[in-house]
């Protein structure tokens, strides 16, 4: 089972390539359990979209 500097490790390193199921099924469980680590994905992907919004030359678009 992974702890949670584990995940979040992992889900970073996620952002840049396509991990292998035998790190995606624990980190898939590890969220399932950790709602912690699903908001730590959650503002990983906010942030992505933002810069690369913000590369593209465009405001980023307001989230609900």
């Amino acid at each position: 089972m992974l702890n949670c500097k584990q995940a979040t490790h992992l889900m970073s390193e996620a952002q840049d390539r396509k991990l292998p199921l035998g790190e995606r099924l624990p980190l898939r469980l590890h969220l399932l359990m950790c709602g912690g680590c699903r908001n730590y994905g959650k503002q990983l992907d906010f942030l992505r979209a933002v810069t690369q919004e913000l590369k593209a030359g465009s405001e980023p678009a307001p989230k609900d």
